[in-house]
């Protein structure tokens, strides 16, 4: 897909489609467009069937001009970004219910700045026309091809340029995640994920790929993912894909995600109704693919480490029991008091083997725990933080990019609920689950700062709409972004 800016004559400009982000108000702009559409914005809103309201769209067929159909989209009252992100998606989605093949987006009244505006319709094009492909589904592909953002001035117009080609990215690289996470489990095993993984490398120099095997992980004494992998006939992986854009002395930003291609519960089963959504307890390590996707397409200047465990949680007869006890590579050990609790287990072992890059700053990703849902629904991501300064940052680029999160804490009086009368420490807690998930992971991660995300309620949706969403990719990459800016 296409993205351009252009400053043209507005009334000389030829598309399938206009979208014009306008209130109840016409601004300059829109009145001039009204007058060579011969009236017919100003109409809809006089007969009240255009609101101007936010997030309202509005499809207009044989309109006069340029333009064989305009979609219009309100703007009253989009006074937040989040506000305005999802008014951008609603035209997006309005665009791409039709056959148009060019839109021309006027959008220059949503807010002030327009490298950012660009960045989130370029992005809501992008997830927009994201269709799952593989197992016998046979996607209809969208006709949209070419997108054009027009701009008042020049430099509004280089603004523009460099956040559609940013925000294009950022979308492609959520479709990644998207559909690692929707495929199934009988295909997106530990295997397939590490192929992927090596297919992503191909061909490029500035990111390589390795993988850790079972038969390493043992040598390096990863007791604690291994217990987890122990129970199935698919072999664990420990991914490491290193992305090299700048000097190989600046310290990187290290991601772990956390990938259990299906989910059982192992001994500790889960009930059988909506199992099948297990699939998706691989998103974290799908948003993993999905930033080092971007990063290639974007190719900032910084290092980032991308490392994915990736296991199969399964009963059998090997499978590891409750009341067992493992040691971790940190030589921690841990009592396993549930086997369902099997995220953190392959996360302790992947952010202690994090420690030996010599990490600026590592950030988990993980569908952790079903407590995050009942704490902050299917809005928000929960973070919890060793650093005010690295928890700050991650929680301002949610708030930028609409993909945003919200801080638990970290107190000494949850870490002491997951004491063990047999081990180091049990690997899970009594109350507040996702924070005492959390006080687990921060009891590996001592060396350097550290984030976790718990992503349970915001990596996929359920029901009619079952699907991943991608996120937190927008998050991640305006953090890195952010750091690039200010080194």
């Amino acid at each position: 897909m296409e993205f351009t800016a252009s400053t043209a004559n507005l009334l000389k400009i030829k598309a399938d489609c206009l979208v014009l982000a306008t209130g109840k108000e016409l601004s300059d702009t829109a009145k001039s467009l009204d007058e060579n559409l011969g009236g017919t914005v100003s109409r809809l809103i006089k007969s009240g069937d255009f609101t101007g309201k936010a997030a309202e769209s509005c499809v207009v067929q044989g309109a006069q001009g340029n333009f064989p159909r305009i979609v219009l989209l309100g703007i009253d009252g989009a006074l937040s970004a989040q506000k305005i992100i999802a008014t951008v998606a609603a035209g997006a989605k309005s665009v791409l219910s039709t056959p148009s093949a060019k839109v021309l987006w006027v959008a220059d009244a949503l807010g002030n700045d327009a490298e950012w505006r660009a960045a989130i319709i370029a992005r809501n094009t992008v997830t927009g026309a994201y269709q799952y492909k593989g197992t016998g589904k046979k996607p209809t592909p969208k006709k949209l091809k070419s997108t054009v953002v027009w701009c008042p001035t020049k430099s509004a117009a280089n603004a523009t340029k460099i956040g559609l080609n940013y925000g294009s990215a950022v979308g492609s690289g959520m479709n990644t995640a998207r559909q690692l996470g929707n495929l199934p489990a009988n295909i997106c095993t530990p295997n397939y994920l590490a192929s992927e993984a090596k297919k992503l490398a191909k061909g490029q120099a500035k990111l390589t790929t390795s993988i850790v095997k079972e038969a390493e992980m043992k040598a390096l004494k990863m007791g604690s993912l291994l217990s987890v992998s122990a129970g199935s006939v698919e072999p664990g992986n420990l991914i490491v894909m290193n992305y090299k854009g700048t000097n190989s002395k600046t310290k990187p930003i290290v991601l772990v995600g956390k990938a259990v291609t299906f989910d059982t519960g192992g001994i500790s089963l889960k009930p059988g109704r909506g199992m099948d959504e297990m699939k998706f307890d691989m998103c974290g390590g799908a948003s993993v693919f999905g930033v080092m996707s971007t990063l290639l397409e974007t190719e900032l200047p910084i290092n980032v480490i991308g490392i994915v465990p990736a296991v199969e949680n399964m009963p059998a007869g090997n499978a590891t029991k409750p009341g067992d006890v493992v040691t971790s590579m940190s030589g921690q050990t841990i009592e396993i008091l549930n086997t369902d609790a099997e995220g953190r287990l392959i996360l302790c072992d992947a952010l202690t083997y994090a420690g030996r890059f010599k990490p600026d700053t590592v950030i988990d990703i993980a569908t952790l725990t079903g407590a995050v849902i009942g704490a902050l629904g299917k809005v928000t991501s929960g973070l919890l933080s060793n650093d005010d300064n690295l928890a700050n940052d991650l929680l301002n680029s949610g708030t930028k990019s609409g993909d945003r999160a919200w801080r638990l804490p970290l107190w000494e009086e949850y870490d002491k609920q997951i004491k063990s009368n047999f081990a180091d420490m049990a690997n899970i807690g009594g109350e507040a689950g996702t924070i005492t998930a959390a006080c687990f992971l921060s009891r590996f991660t001592k060396s350097y700062k550290w984030a976790h995300l718990d992503i349970a309620g915001t990596a996929w949706m359920s029901g009619p709409q079952k699907g991943a969403t991608g996120r937190p990719v927008p998050m991640l990459m305006e953090y890195i972004r952010s750091k690039v800016v200010s080194d």
